[in-house]
C-alpha cells in the first residue's frame, strides 16, 4: 500500500511539473524562444506547441484513466526527448543568449547529462506497457 501512494504521489509531482512547465510558455515566451534552435522554423509556433504538449500531457499525467496516464507518461518521456536540440543548442551558444539565459557552463551540461536523463527516467518510469 505505502508503495503505490509513492508511485502516486511521484506521478502528481511529474504531471504538476509538466502543468507549471507548459503555462510558463506562454506567460514567460521569451524565456524559451532564444532556446528555440535557430535552423528550426516558426519558433513561436514551436514554443506555443511545447506549451500545449506539457499542459495536457502532465494534466493527463494525474487525472486520467490507467490507459491514458501510461500514454501520457510515454508522451512526456517523447516530448523530452524532442527537447534534447535544444539543451546542444544551449551549450553550443556558450550557455549564454544575448538577454536571455546566461549559466555557467557546467551547468548547461549537468542539465543535459543528469537533470533531462533523470527527467527521461521519471516519465518512463510511469509508462506501462498495454497488454493486448
Amino acid at each position: 500500500m505505502e508503495t503505490f501512494r509513492i508511485v502516486r504521489l511521484s506521478r502528481y509531482i511529474l504531471g504538476s511539473f509538466f502543468i507549471i512547465a507548459g503555462l510558463n510558455h506562454f506567460v514567460m515566451p521569451n524565456f524559451y524562444l532564444p532556446l528555440i534552435p535557430s535552423y528550426l522554423p516558426y519558433p513561436e509556433g514551436i514554443n506555443s506547441a511545447a506549451g500545449v504538449a506539457e499542459l495536457l500531457l502532465g494534466a493527463m499525467v494525474i487525472i486520467g484513466g490507467d490507459y491514458w496516464r501510461s500514454h501520457a507518461a510515454l508522451g512526456i518521456f517523447l516530448l523530452l526527448v524532442l527537447f534534447v536540440p535544444s539543451h546542444v543548442y544551449f551549450i553550443q551558444m556558450g550557455s549564454c543568449l544575448e538577454e536571455g539565459l546566461c549559466v555557467p557552463p557546467w551547468i548547461a551540461w549537468v542539465r543535459l547529462l543528469v537533470i533531462h536523463p533523470f527527467l527521461l527516467f521519471w516519465a518512463g518510469f510511469h509508462y506501462k506497457k498495454p497488454r493486448y
